[in-house]
């Protein structure tokens, strides 16, 4: 693994066209306007940490009147015929994909993520605007009779009404599509909070969004610096039906209570610290490929990464030498350079919290097999790095690394792994190779994760039900199931 080396000064003619094309301030009723107090925040460069941009920052009363906007598009919007609301979504993913590469671009700017890593997001955020687009024309009613009284129930699904959107920094294009889609698709109009680290690709997609068909108002953007102040206000607004956050558990429980003082609907996509099994009878190799993909997707700043390595004793030197060795061969640097496959962490906090969790296992008598000491030098880099030998009450085991560590532990007792795999407070995602289907579907229903990974290292997919258990949500996104999390159902008695 090589250091980095910044690129930045030659690259300076092509960011610079990249940040001219993107708006700076919010997106209100269909019109860009500057903040009422006018102020700003700095958007910097993970990789560089140079300055990007200077943003709008919302507040509480830019984001009331976002509401307003959203409120006052509603009706028009719900009474859309939903072969229409299919069709808006429709043109929407194919300006994603026309525009793919200059939004990659925009993500690994800002986000650091390698350019291949940004492709990849943003083929699976375009995706949602094309799956919902289907959706959006099979919300389906039922008609019976009751038995007692012989009266016709009729149950239909109507927009719940204005949704809020906050989402965080490790997915900016994906982490919005997943909720503007079905919300859009249900019938609802929504006001989007982005992540401060993370502002530039959703400030990108207002215009194709109006390109593609967006009435004004359906979709509003409200960045801010102050965004427990402003997520506050909009939330004890009694215009706000639903609130979709994706992001720490910490908050989302926070927010949990703000939203319950107003009976808000939520859908919460919390944290995640999923187990990475490999029995005995595994496919190693396989194995390997699918921990490169749990582990190392977006340098591992995803609650869906492997965390917890549970690898069975017959086959734990093969797998950790073979994944050491994959881990060592990664190019580390700028993500907008050829062949880089590991960028920046997001900021100096996340880089330094990684490296205190690697230290405090090495404490406890973790051996590194790669890795393991932070890159010197501007940017905010952690080398790919293997852990073996890491002791049960090692910080890491227990708390979301979100950077790229992989810490192993070796198992005998396969229910003794299971004891440990679900002794967490998460339960977003695990992840089981084994050669045996049925030893390994009998396993996945013993995992307490709302998904599982069986021979496959990524599970995320916008026609499945993405979501967790326990403390890592409630709700879904993605699937049939996604829609609902935007609707009411409404029943009428009647007699004919």
């Amino acid at each position: 693994m090589h250091t980095p080396v910044s690129t930045s000064q030659s690259r300076q003619p092509e960011i610079a066209a990249l940040l001219d094309r993107v708006p700076k301030d919010l997106w209100i009723g269909g019109q860009w306007r500057a903040a009422s107090d006018g102020g700003r925040f700095e958007v910097r460069n993970p990789a560089t940490e140079e300055r990007l941009a200077s943003i709008a920052s919302a507040t509480a009363e830019d984001c009331i009147s976002a509401v307003d906007a959203a409120q006052e598009a509603f009706a028009a919007w719900a009474a859309t015929s939903p072969r229409q609301r299919g069709e808006i979504l429709r043109r929407a993913f194919e300006l994603m994909m026309r525009d793919a590469e200059r939004l990659a671009k925009l993500i690994t700017l800002e986000n650091g993520k390698a350019l291949a890593d940004a492709r990849a997001e943003l083929a699976y955020a375009a995706e949602f605007f094309r799956w919902n687009s289907e959706e959006a024309v099979r919300i389906i009613g039922q008609l019976s009779r009751a038995p007692a009284s012989g009266a016709c129930i009729l149950v239909h699904h109507k927009p719940a009404g204005v949704a809020l959107l906050v989402t965080p920094w490790n997915f900016p294009a994906a982490m919005a599509t997943r909720k503007i889609g079905p919300a859009l698709a249900a019938g609802c109009t929504v006001v989007i909070k982005p992540a401060t680290a993370t502002p530039l690709t959703m400030l990108a997609l207002m215009p194709l969004l109006e390109e593609a068909g967006v009435p004004a108002g359906v979709v509003n953007l409200v960045p801010s610096r102050a965004a427990g102040t402003v997520v506050s206000a909009m939330l004890d607004d009694g215009r706000v039906r639903v609130l979709s956050f994706t992001g720490s558990t910490e908050v989302g429980r926070a927010l949990l209570k703000e939203a319950a003082a107003n009976v808000v609907r939520p859908a919460m996509e919390l944290g995640g610290n999923a187990p990475f099994i490999v029995c005995a009878d595994a496919d190693i190799d396989a194995a390997v490929d699918g921990a490169m993909i749990a582990k190392m997707r977006n340098v591992g700043e995803a609650c869906t990464a492997a965390n917890r390595f549970y690898v069975h004793e017959s086959v734990a030197e093969e797998f950790s030498s073979k994944f050491a060795e994959r881990m060592a061969a990664l190019e580390m640097g700028n993500g907008l350079d050829p062949g880089v496959t590991v960028g920046p962490l997001v900021n100096a906090e996340t880089r330094d919290k990684v490296e205190e969790l690697v230290q405090d296992a090495r404490q406890r008598g973790a051996r590194v097999l790669v890795g393991g000491e932070p890159v010197p030098g501007k940017g905010y880099f952690y080398p790919a790095t293997v852990l073996i030998d890491v002791a049960p009450d090692a910080a890491l085991v227990r708390e979301e690394i979100f950077g790229p560590v992989a810490a192993i532990q070796v198992f005998r007792d396969e229910s003794e792994m299971l004891r440990k795999a679900n002794a967490t407070q998460y339960g977003l995602v695990a992840y089981l190779y084994t050669r045996d289907l049925k030893r390994g579907l009998a396993l996945s229903t013993q995992l307490e994760s709302g998904m599982v990974g069986l021979n496959r290292g990524l599970v995320s997919d916008p026609a499945a039900p993405f979501g967790g258990v326990k403390q890592s949500g409630l709700g879904r996104e993605g699937g049939h199931e996604g829609v609902f999390e935007y609707l009411d159902t409404q029943y009428v008695s009647v007699s004919w």
